[in-house]
């Protein structure tokens, strides 16, 4: 469940920047996705951590 979460978290931020800053080149939005995906490992693991 919580992947799916993440999933849909990760994929509505990306739409969000997408419709944000239409003018942004496909590199950044690239950098973006790849950031944002970085992001939501590190959550997941901090998340991980903590229920130990």
């Amino acid at each position: 469940m919580i992947k799916k979460i993440n999933w849909f978290s990760w994929l509505i931020l990306v739409i969000l920047w997408n419709y944000g800053f239409p003018a942004a080149s496909p590199f950044l939005d690239v950098v973006v996705a790849v950031l944002l995906s970085l992001l939501f490992i590190l959550i997941k693991i901090f998340i991980l951590k903590s229920d130990e």
